[in-house]
Order: C-alpha cells, then structure tokens, then sequence
C-alpha cells in the first residue's frame, strides 16, 4: 500500500529524489515553472491528463501513480466533519489560531478573517482557513 501523503508533497519528493529543480522539471516537462509551483504548493487538486503524463514521463513514473495521491486527498476529504469546520470558524473568529492543525495531513493551518458587507452593508466576518502542506481550505 502507497504512503499517505498529499499530491503537492509526491510531487515535490519525486523532483528532489531526482535532482531536479523546479525549473529543472518546467524544462524537462514542457509546464511553466508556475505550474509545477502551483502543484507543488497544494493549488492544484486534480490534473489534467496532459499536466499528469508531462509529469510522469519527467519524473519517470507512471502517471497512474500520479493519479493515485490525488485520489487519496479527495477520500481524505470525507472524514472532514462539519462540526470542526464549524469549531475551527469559531475559533479564528475568536483569534485562537495558533495551534490550529489540518485534519487530512496535521501540519499548522494559516488563517485569516475576511471583512465583507452584507445586503445591509453591514461588515461581516468570514473566517478563512489553508493548510501550509496539503490542499486542505476552509472557505
């Protein structure tokens, strides 16, 4: 059975394991050195067919290999509960976010509180949540 991890953390393993940069990879992949940091920064949750086989032939891997941390990041999403979701919004909203941790692969989560109007323009408060590893977001 493969690891857990998420398909930003594959990726970025496999271009170190074979000495490439991420300009190394763009090159040697024909994607833009911006795509290959979007991968790798959890930005992209599903590839393209294309992205996924550019990838694996310049990672020299299968792209089914590939496709399967993308698979495990979106089960994982599953045993994500509203009602965390809901604690965590409380929480950032009372400005406890200091050890606030992403419940798919633990690392800190960053947070923010946006500031919009509603229909009365009155401000409303929306608590935002990104892991600093994996895809995981509360919007």
């Amino acid at each position: 059975m493969t690891e857990y991890k998420a398909l930003s953390e594959f990726i970025r393993e496999q271009r170190e394991k074979a000495g490439l940069s991420v300009t190394g990879l763009a090159k040697k992949t024909a994607l833009s050195v911006e795509q290959i940091e979007d991968i790798e920064a959890g930005k992209e949750l599903f590839l393209p067919a294309t992205v996924r086989q550019k990838l694996a032939k310049g990672l020299k891997l299968n792209p089914i290999d590939i496709k399967h941390y993308e698979r495990i990041l979106i089960g994982s999403y599953d045993k994500v509960t509203d009602k965390y979701i809901n604690d965590v919004k409380r929480l950032i909203l009372e400005g406890e976010t200091e050890n606030l941790i992403c419940p798919i692969c633990g690392a800190k989560l960053n947070t923010k509180v946006i500031r919009l109007l509603d229909l009365e323009d009155k401000i409303a408060l929306h608590p935002k949540a990104q892991c600093s590893k994996c895809s995981f977001q509360i919007k």
